[in-house]
Protein backbone atom coordinates (compact mmCIF):
# COMPACT_ATOMS: atom_id res chain seq x y z
CA UNK A 1 0.00 0.00 0.00
CA UNK A 2 1.43 3.37 -1.05
CA UNK A 3 2.05 6.00 1.64
CA UNK A 4 0.33 9.38 1.16
CA UNK A 5 2.66 12.17 0.05
CA UNK A 6 2.52 15.90 0.66
CA UNK A 7 4.29 17.82 -2.11
CA UNK A 8 5.68 21.17 -0.98
CA UNK A 9 5.66 24.23 -3.21
CA UNK A 10 8.72 25.02 -5.31
CA UNK A 11 9.08 28.66 -4.24
CA UNK A 12 8.35 28.25 -0.54
CA UNK A 13 10.77 29.28 2.20
CA UNK A 14 12.83 26.16 2.95
CA UNK A 15 12.08 26.06 6.66
CA UNK A 16 11.79 22.27 6.88
CA UNK A 17 15.26 21.76 5.35
CA UNK A 18 16.62 24.15 7.99
CA UNK A 19 15.25 22.04 10.83
CA UNK A 20 11.76 23.46 11.43
CA UNK A 21 9.38 20.65 12.51
CA UNK A 22 6.09 22.01 11.15
CA UNK A 23 4.46 22.29 7.73
CA UNK A 24 1.71 24.87 7.21
CA UNK A 25 -1.17 24.50 4.71
CA UNK A 26 0.13 27.32 2.52
CA UNK A 27 3.38 25.44 1.90
CA UNK A 28 1.67 22.42 0.33
CA UNK A 29 1.23 22.20 -3.44
CA UNK A 30 -0.75 18.94 -3.45
CA UNK A 31 -1.39 15.76 -1.47
CA UNK A 32 -1.29 12.35 -3.12
CA UNK A 33 -3.39 9.62 -1.55
CA UNK A 34 -6.20 10.06 0.93
CA UNK A 35 -4.65 10.51 4.40
CA UNK A 36 -6.93 10.73 7.43
CA UNK A 37 -6.27 12.88 10.46
CA UNK A 38 -3.41 11.39 12.51
CA UNK A 39 -2.00 9.35 9.62
CA UNK A 40 1.69 9.37 8.73
CA UNK A 41 2.50 11.11 5.44
CA UNK A 42 5.74 11.49 3.53
CA UNK A 43 6.77 15.11 3.04
CA UNK A 44 8.49 15.61 -0.32
CA UNK A 45 9.73 18.62 -2.24
CA UNK A 46 8.21 19.80 -5.54
CA UNK A 47 10.06 17.12 -7.55
CA UNK A 48 9.20 14.31 -5.12
CA UNK A 49 12.47 14.13 -3.16
CA UNK A 50 11.84 12.75 0.34
CA UNK A 51 12.33 15.22 3.20
CA UNK A 52 10.62 13.77 6.27
CA UNK A 53 7.71 11.80 7.72
CA UNK A 54 5.05 13.57 9.72
CA UNK A 55 1.66 13.33 11.40
CA UNK A 56 -1.13 14.78 9.27
CA UNK A 57 -4.01 16.82 10.65
CA UNK A 58 -6.18 18.71 8.13
CA UNK A 59 -8.04 20.49 10.97
CA UNK A 60 -4.88 22.18 12.25
CA UNK A 61 -2.81 25.10 10.97
CA UNK A 62 0.12 22.81 11.80
CA UNK A 63 -1.11 20.47 9.11
CA UNK A 64 1.97 18.19 9.31
CA UNK A 65 4.31 17.72 12.27
CA UNK A 66 7.65 16.06 11.54
CA UNK A 67 8.27 12.82 13.46
CA UNK A 68 11.22 11.35 11.50
CA UNK A 69 13.78 12.32 8.86
CA UNK A 70 14.40 8.71 7.87
CA UNK A 71 12.47 7.12 5.02
CA UNK A 72 13.26 3.64 6.40
CA UNK A 73 12.12 4.25 9.99
CA UNK A 74 8.76 2.71 10.83
CA UNK A 75 6.44 4.89 12.91
CA UNK A 76 5.40 2.16 15.29
CA UNK A 77 5.29 1.28 18.98
CA UNK A 78 8.96 0.28 18.99
CA UNK A 79 9.94 3.71 17.63
CA UNK A 80 7.97 5.46 20.39
CA UNK A 81 9.68 3.33 23.04
CA UNK A 82 13.10 4.04 21.54
CA UNK A 83 12.58 7.81 21.30
CA UNK A 84 11.32 8.11 24.87
CA UNK A 85 14.20 5.96 26.11
CA UNK A 86 16.73 8.09 24.20
CA UNK A 87 15.21 11.28 25.58
CA UNK A 88 15.54 9.96 29.14
CA UNK A 89 19.16 8.91 28.53
CA UNK A 90 19.90 12.44 27.33
CA UNK A 91 18.59 13.87 30.62
CA UNK A 92 20.59 11.36 32.64
CA UNK A 93 23.68 12.49 30.73
CA UNK A 94 23.12 16.25 31.00
CA UNK A 95 21.38 16.52 34.40
CA UNK A 96 22.53 13.35 36.17
CA UNK A 97 21.58 14.61 39.65
CA UNK A 98 17.95 15.27 38.71
CA UNK A 99 15.42 12.60 39.62
CA UNK A 100 12.71 15.06 38.57
CA UNK A 101 12.87 16.82 35.20
CA UNK A 102 11.32 17.13 31.75
CA UNK A 103 11.83 13.81 29.99
CA UNK A 104 10.28 14.62 26.59
CA UNK A 105 10.03 18.14 25.20
CA UNK A 106 7.79 17.71 22.17
CA UNK A 107 9.23 18.61 18.79
CA UNK A 108 12.73 19.14 20.24
CA UNK A 109 12.77 15.41 21.14
CA UNK A 110 11.20 14.46 17.80
CA UNK A 111 7.88 13.47 19.37
CA UNK A 112 5.72 16.40 18.21
CA UNK A 113 3.09 17.54 20.67
CA UNK A 114 4.18 15.24 23.50
CA UNK A 115 5.32 16.54 26.89
CA UNK A 116 6.45 14.16 29.64
CA UNK A 117 7.56 15.43 33.05
CA UNK A 118 9.00 13.17 35.74
CA UNK A 119 8.36 13.97 39.41
CA UNK A 120 10.48 11.35 41.11
CA UNK A 121 8.28 8.24 40.72
CA UNK A 122 5.29 10.04 39.16
CA UNK A 123 5.00 10.81 35.44
CA UNK A 124 2.83 13.56 33.96
CA UNK A 125 1.87 13.44 30.30
CA UNK A 126 0.52 16.24 28.14
CA UNK A 127 -0.61 15.47 24.58
CA UNK A 128 -1.00 18.42 22.18
CA UNK A 129 -1.22 16.79 18.75
CA UNK A 130 -3.62 14.43 16.98
CA UNK A 131 -0.78 12.15 15.81
CA UNK A 132 0.27 11.45 19.40
CA UNK A 133 -3.32 11.38 20.67
CA UNK A 134 -4.30 8.35 18.62
CA UNK A 135 -1.07 6.57 19.63
CA UNK A 136 -1.18 7.54 23.30
CA UNK A 137 -1.33 3.93 24.50
CA UNK A 138 2.09 3.41 22.93
CA UNK A 139 3.34 6.28 25.10
CA UNK A 140 1.85 4.83 28.28
CA UNK A 141 3.20 1.36 27.55
CA UNK A 142 6.69 2.75 26.97
CA UNK A 143 6.60 4.80 30.17
CA UNK A 144 5.48 1.81 32.21
CA UNK A 145 8.31 -0.36 30.86
CA UNK A 146 11.08 2.27 31.06
CA UNK A 147 10.27 3.91 34.41
CA UNK A 148 7.95 1.54 36.31
CA UNK A 149 6.31 4.61 37.88
CA UNK A 150 4.11 4.82 40.94
CA UNK A 151 1.55 6.44 38.69
CA UNK A 152 0.91 8.33 35.45
CA UNK A 153 -1.29 11.41 35.36
CA UNK A 154 -2.48 13.12 32.17
CA UNK A 155 -2.71 16.92 31.98
CA UNK A 156 -4.06 17.33 28.45
CA UNK A 157 -6.26 20.14 29.76
CA UNK A 158 -4.87 23.06 27.74
CA UNK A 159 -6.96 25.09 25.24
CA UNK A 160 -4.41 24.63 22.44
CA UNK A 161 -5.76 21.09 21.99
CA UNK A 162 -8.92 22.60 20.51
CA UNK A 163 -6.82 23.90 17.60
CA UNK A 164 -6.03 20.25 16.83
CA UNK A 165 -9.72 19.30 17.00
CA UNK A 166 -9.16 17.55 20.33
CA UNK A 167 -11.18 17.67 23.53
CA UNK A 168 -9.54 18.58 26.81
CA UNK A 169 -8.73 15.66 29.10
CA UNK A 170 -7.24 15.29 32.57
CA UNK A 171 -6.96 12.45 35.04
CA UNK A 172 -5.31 9.22 36.10
CA UNK A 173 -4.09 7.02 33.27
CA UNK A 174 -4.44 3.82 35.28
CA UNK A 175 -5.11 3.37 38.99
CA UNK A 176 -5.53 6.52 41.15
CA UNK A 177 -2.61 7.54 43.39
CA UNK A 178 -1.56 10.39 45.66
CA UNK A 179 -0.76 13.22 43.23
CA UNK A 180 1.53 15.06 45.64
CA UNK A 181 5.27 14.66 45.10
CA UNK A 182 8.45 16.18 46.50
CA UNK A 183 10.96 17.49 43.98
CA UNK A 184 14.59 17.90 45.05
CA UNK A 185 16.21 20.79 43.16
CA UNK A 186 19.66 22.15 43.98
CA UNK A 187 19.27 20.63 47.45
CA UNK A 188 15.86 22.20 48.10
CA UNK A 189 12.66 20.25 48.79
CA UNK A 190 9.68 21.47 46.77
CA UNK A 191 6.19 20.06 47.29
CA UNK A 192 4.25 19.71 44.04
CA UNK A 193 0.72 18.56 43.26
CA UNK A 194 0.68 17.33 39.66
CA UNK A 195 -3.11 17.47 39.52
CA UNK A 196 -3.43 21.04 40.82
CA UNK A 197 -0.33 22.99 39.75
CA UNK A 198 0.03 25.07 36.61
CA UNK A 199 1.08 23.29 33.39
CA UNK A 200 2.13 19.83 34.64
CA UNK A 201 2.65 20.96 38.24
CA UNK A 202 6.04 22.70 38.23
CA UNK A 203 8.39 24.66 35.96
CA UNK A 204 11.57 22.62 35.43
CA UNK A 205 12.82 24.97 32.71
CA UNK A 206 14.23 27.48 35.23
CA UNK A 207 16.36 25.00 37.23
CA UNK A 208 19.74 26.37 36.11
CA UNK A 209 18.43 29.94 36.20
CA UNK A 210 17.39 29.60 39.83
CA UNK A 211 20.87 28.29 40.66
CA UNK A 212 22.29 31.43 39.00
CA UNK A 213 21.08 33.41 42.05
CA UNK A 214 23.85 31.97 44.23
CA UNK A 215 26.57 34.62 43.69
CA UNK A 216 24.04 37.48 43.84
CA UNK A 217 22.51 37.00 47.28
CA UNK A 218 25.42 37.89 49.56
CA UNK A 219 27.29 41.20 50.04
CA UNK A 220 24.32 43.48 50.59
CA UNK A 221 24.92 44.27 54.25
CA UNK A 222 28.12 46.16 53.49
CA UNK A 223 26.50 47.88 50.49
CA UNK A 224 23.69 49.07 52.76
CA UNK A 225 26.00 50.57 55.40
CA UNK A 226 26.78 47.67 57.76
CA UNK A 227 30.43 47.35 58.81
CA UNK A 228 32.53 44.84 60.71
CA UNK A 229 33.98 46.08 64.03
CA UNK A 230 37.38 45.18 65.45
CA UNK A 231 36.02 41.89 66.75
CA UNK A 232 34.75 41.08 63.28
CA UNK A 233 31.08 41.50 64.29
CA UNK A 234 28.61 43.30 62.02
CA UNK A 235 27.48 46.68 63.35
CA UNK A 236 25.03 49.26 62.04
CA UNK A 237 25.77 52.95 61.53
CA UNK A 238 25.22 53.55 65.26
CA UNK A 239 27.76 50.88 66.22
CA UNK A 240 25.10 48.46 67.43
CA UNK A 241 25.93 44.78 66.88
CA UNK A 242 23.57 43.06 64.46
CA UNK A 243 22.57 39.60 65.64
CA UNK A 244 20.74 38.51 62.49
CA UNK A 245 22.95 35.77 60.97
CA UNK A 246 21.68 36.74 57.53
CA UNK A 247 22.67 40.42 57.89
CA UNK A 248 24.72 40.30 54.66
CA UNK A 249 21.94 38.75 52.60
CA UNK A 250 19.74 40.53 50.07
CA UNK A 251 16.22 41.76 50.63
CA UNK A 252 14.36 40.17 47.73
CA UNK A 253 10.99 40.83 46.07
CA UNK A 254 9.76 37.78 44.14
CA UNK A 255 6.75 38.58 41.94
CA UNK A 256 4.68 35.92 40.15
CA UNK A 257 6.23 33.58 42.69
CA UNK A 258 4.00 30.56 41.92
CA UNK A 259 5.06 27.85 44.41
CA UNK A 260 8.09 29.86 45.52
CA UNK A 261 11.03 28.30 43.70
CA UNK A 262 12.99 31.56 43.35
CA UNK A 263 12.17 32.44 46.96
CA UNK A 264 13.50 29.08 48.12
CA UNK A 265 16.76 29.49 46.22
CA UNK A 266 17.17 33.04 47.53
CA UNK A 267 16.83 31.76 51.09
CA UNK A 268 19.13 28.81 50.42
CA UNK A 269 21.86 31.17 49.27
CA UNK A 270 21.49 33.47 52.29
CA UNK A 271 18.78 36.07 51.64
CA UNK A 272 17.89 38.26 54.62
CA UNK A 273 14.19 38.54 53.69
CA UNK A 274 12.08 37.48 50.70
CA UNK A 275 8.65 38.89 49.86
CA UNK A 276 6.57 36.53 47.66
CA UNK A 277 3.72 37.94 45.57
CA UNK A 278 1.26 35.90 43.49
CA UNK A 279 -2.36 36.45 42.51
CA UNK A 280 -3.27 32.83 43.36
CA UNK A 281 -4.16 32.08 46.98
CA UNK A 282 -3.37 28.41 46.32
CA UNK A 283 0.08 29.24 44.92
CA UNK A 284 0.81 31.43 47.94
CA UNK A 285 -0.33 28.65 50.25
CA UNK A 286 2.00 26.16 48.51
CA UNK A 287 4.90 28.65 48.57
CA UNK A 288 4.43 29.14 52.31
CA UNK A 289 4.35 25.38 52.78
CA UNK A 290 7.58 25.02 50.81
CA UNK A 291 9.24 27.72 52.94
CA UNK A 292 8.18 25.81 56.06
CA UNK A 293 9.38 22.50 54.58
CA UNK A 294 12.88 23.94 54.10
CA UNK A 295 13.11 25.92 57.35
CA UNK A 296 12.90 29.33 55.65
CA UNK A 297 9.56 30.57 56.98
CA UNK A 298 11.09 33.13 59.37
CA UNK A 299 12.77 34.92 56.43
CA UNK A 300 9.75 35.12 54.17
CA UNK A 301 6.46 36.94 53.78
CA UNK A 302 3.62 36.05 51.43
CA UNK A 303 1.17 38.37 49.72
CA UNK A 304 -1.74 37.26 47.55
CA UNK A 305 -2.16 40.18 45.16
CA UNK A 306 -2.20 41.22 41.52
CA UNK A 307 1.50 41.84 40.81
CA UNK A 308 0.77 44.81 38.52
CA UNK A 309 -1.16 46.57 41.30
CA UNK A 310 1.32 45.57 44.00
CA UNK A 311 4.32 46.91 42.08
CA UNK A 312 2.65 50.28 41.50
CA UNK A 313 1.57 50.51 45.14
CA UNK A 314 5.11 49.84 46.38
CA UNK A 315 6.55 52.44 44.00
CA UNK A 316 4.09 55.00 45.40
CA UNK A 317 5.09 53.93 48.91
CA UNK A 318 8.78 54.44 47.95
CA UNK A 319 9.71 50.86 48.98
CA UNK A 320 13.08 49.48 47.83
CA UNK A 321 14.64 46.02 47.56
CA UNK A 322 18.15 44.83 46.77
CA UNK A 323 16.89 42.29 44.24
CA UNK A 324 13.59 42.26 42.33
CA UNK A 325 12.57 39.06 40.51
CA UNK A 326 9.90 39.12 37.78
CA UNK A 327 8.95 35.70 36.38
CA UNK A 328 5.48 36.21 34.86
CA UNK A 329 3.38 33.72 32.89
CA UNK A 330 3.33 33.99 29.10
CA UNK A 331 1.55 37.24 28.21
CA UNK A 332 1.72 36.54 24.45
CA UNK A 333 -0.32 33.45 23.67
CA UNK A 334 -0.22 34.15 19.91
CA UNK A 335 1.21 36.63 17.40
CA UNK A 336 -1.95 38.74 17.52
CA UNK A 337 -1.46 39.44 21.23
CA UNK A 338 2.22 40.42 21.03
CA UNK A 339 1.76 44.19 21.22
CA UNK A 340 -0.44 43.96 24.31
CA UNK A 341 2.03 41.50 25.82
CA UNK A 342 4.94 43.88 25.26
CA UNK A 343 3.01 46.63 27.05
CA UNK A 344 2.42 44.26 29.97
CA UNK A 345 6.07 43.21 30.15
CA UNK A 346 7.20 46.82 29.93
CA UNK A 347 4.85 47.88 32.73
CA UNK A 348 6.04 45.30 35.25
CA UNK A 349 9.69 45.85 34.39
CA UNK A 350 9.33 49.63 34.56
CA UNK A 351 7.83 49.42 38.04
CA UNK A 352 10.24 46.67 39.09
CA UNK A 353 13.26 48.80 38.15
CA UNK A 354 11.93 51.65 40.27
CA UNK A 355 11.82 49.31 43.27
CA UNK A 356 15.47 48.26 42.95
CA UNK A 357 17.95 50.12 45.13
CA UNK A 358 20.71 51.92 43.22
CA UNK A 359 23.21 49.30 41.99
CA UNK A 360 20.78 46.55 42.94
CA UNK A 361 19.68 43.64 40.78
CA UNK A 362 16.72 43.11 38.44
CA UNK A 363 16.03 39.50 37.43
CA UNK A 364 13.45 39.30 34.68
CA UNK A 365 12.08 36.57 32.42
CA UNK A 366 9.63 35.91 29.61
CA UNK A 367 8.33 32.50 28.51
CA UNK A 368 6.44 33.87 25.45
CA UNK A 369 8.13 32.42 22.36
CA UNK A 370 6.36 35.03 20.22
CA UNK A 371 8.47 37.65 22.03
CA UNK A 372 11.94 37.35 20.50
CA UNK A 373 15.11 37.94 22.49
CA UNK A 374 15.75 41.11 20.46
CA UNK A 375 12.26 42.47 21.22
CA UNK A 376 12.66 41.46 24.88
CA UNK A 377 15.86 43.53 25.20
CA UNK A 378 14.32 46.47 23.31
CA UNK A 379 11.36 46.45 25.70
CA UNK A 380 13.70 46.44 28.71
CA UNK A 381 15.73 49.29 27.24
CA UNK A 382 12.58 51.36 26.75
CA UNK A 383 11.40 50.59 30.29
CA UNK A 384 14.82 51.59 31.69
CA UNK A 385 14.70 54.89 29.80
CA UNK A 386 11.24 55.68 31.19
CA UNK A 387 12.35 54.69 34.72
CA UNK A 388 15.52 56.83 34.43
CA UNK A 389 17.69 53.75 34.98
CA UNK A 390 20.74 52.30 33.27
CA UNK A 391 20.94 48.49 33.00
CA UNK A 392 24.16 46.51 32.90
CA UNK A 393 23.79 42.87 31.89
CA UNK A 394 25.20 40.28 34.30
CA UNK A 395 23.92 37.17 32.53
CA UNK A 396 21.44 36.08 29.87
CA UNK A 397 20.15 32.51 29.93
CA UNK A 398 17.53 30.32 28.32
CA UNK A 399 15.63 27.21 29.36
CA UNK A 400 17.42 24.40 31.19
CA UNK A 401 19.28 21.46 29.71
CA UNK A 402 16.20 19.23 29.89
CA UNK A 403 14.38 21.64 27.53
CA UNK A 404 16.34 21.27 24.25
CA UNK A 405 16.20 23.86 21.47
CA UNK A 406 16.14 23.08 17.75
CA UNK A 407 18.23 25.66 15.94
CA UNK A 408 15.77 25.80 13.05
CA UNK A 409 12.72 26.32 15.29
CA UNK A 410 12.40 29.59 17.17
CA UNK A 411 9.32 28.16 18.90
CA UNK A 412 11.51 25.79 20.91
CA UNK A 413 13.68 28.74 22.05
CA UNK A 414 10.93 30.34 24.10
CA UNK A 415 12.44 31.28 27.49
CA UNK A 416 14.39 34.50 28.04
CA UNK A 417 16.03 35.03 31.45
CA UNK A 418 18.17 38.07 32.19
CA UNK A 419 20.01 39.39 35.24
CA UNK A 420 20.84 43.11 35.30
CA UNK A 421 22.54 45.56 37.61
CA UNK A 422 20.35 48.67 37.90
CA UNK A 423 21.89 52.15 38.16
CA UNK A 424 20.15 55.47 38.73
CA UNK A 425 20.65 58.21 36.17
Amino acid sequence: MSVPKAYLKKNRKRRLEHGHPWVFPGEIEKIEGDPKGGDVVHIVNHVGHFLAKGFYNPRSQLIIRVVSYSVEQEIDQEMFHHKIEQAWKRRQWLVPEAKSCRVVHGEADFLPGLIIDKYDDILVVQILSLGIEIRRQWVYDALTKIFKPRGIYERSDVPVRKLEGLELREGFVNEPFDTKATVIENGIKISVDVAEGQKTGYFFDQRENRAALKPLIKGWGVKNGIELNEEGLPVDQNGKVIKNPFWDGAEVLDCFSHTGSFMLHSCLYGAKKVTCVDISDKAIEMARGNALLNGFLHRTEFIAANAFDYLREQVNAKRKWDIVILDPPAFAKNRQSIEGAVRGYKEINLQGMKLVRNQGILITASCSYHLSSARFFTMLQEAAADAHKVLRLVEFKRAGLDHPVLLGSEETDYLKFAIFEVFNR
